[in-house]
């Protein structure tokens, strides 16, 4: 069974102006098979430890080098597009 890893460009956080760590690629694994209530306590959980991992690499070339040389099958998702909105102090008063 071949692992999937989806790499990614971390967005920046929607709660603060900063765009601290934004330039790093994530190397995550999808999930194998869905995660199985816990029939005592209800919660969602498996067997599976990838889902836990995260990696991240300075470049998308470091990134797929990885996923490449462990002999993963990945898919890059793109990073959205930024979108400035210009706007003037003094339009609040218009």
């Amino acid at each position: 069974m071949t692992k999937t890893a989806r790499i990614y460009q971390k967005p920046k956080n929607a709660m603060q102006s900063g765009r601290a760590r934004t330039d790093r690629w994530i190397v995550e694994f999808e999930p194998v098979r869905q995660q199985q209530a816990d029939p005592l306590t209800g919660w969602a959980g498996g067997d599976a430890t990838t889902n836990q991992l995260r990696m991240s690499f300075p470049t998308l070339e470091a990134a797929t080098g990885y996923a490449e040389r462990e002999g993963l099958a990945f898919h890059v998702v793109a990073a959205p597009e930024r979108k400035l909105k210009l706007q003037a102090y003094a339009d609040n008063f218009r």
